[in-house]
């Protein structure tokens, strides 16, 4: 068994930034031996997550930040990531998969966070995103 492991970063908002941040959490990932699965998953959704809060909270403002907090044991990993922006309401959010929304690129990754990770949750403002990751399931068998 891994020991559980939190890690916080602040960054400047820009996706540049927001790389080492993903490179590292992966490697944690895949050092606590979480399947090929699980790390793709997180990959995918909190990469959405960090250019979300860049690009749509932070309005590509450099001089804002972005919060990350990541905590991660045998049972799950858990993520959040908040920006300084005005927040929105999810469930505003045009369904991606209409007819009418195919072609707009709005909802696609909030669409892509909750196919891949097993609960995805939002503060009340709207500017922090939860995203957690189970174990049940990801992980081989040890022992």
């Amino acid at each position: 068994m891994a020991e559980p492991i939190s890690k916080t970063w602040t960054i400047r908002s820009t996706v540049e930034d927001a790389a080492p941040v993903l490179a590292d959490v992966l490697e944690i990932i895949q050092q606590h031996g979480y399947k090929r699965e699980a790390v793709f998953a997180v990959r995918l959704a909190l990469d959405e997550a960090l250019v979300n809060a860049v690009k749509h909270g932070n309005q590509n403002d450099a001089s804002k930040s972005v919060h990350i907090q990541f905590d991660i044991d045998d049972q799950q990993i858990v993520l959040q990531v908040e920006d300084e922006g005005p927040g929105f309401h999810p469930a505003d959010l045009p369904d991606p998969t209409a007819e009418e929304n195919l072609s707009r690129p709005n909802g696609r990754g909030v669409m892509l966070m909750r196919a891949y990770m097993t609960d995805v949750a939002f503060n009340d403002k709207g500017n922090r995103v939860i995203l957690t990751k189970r174990a049940d399931c990801e992980r081989p068998h040890s022992g």
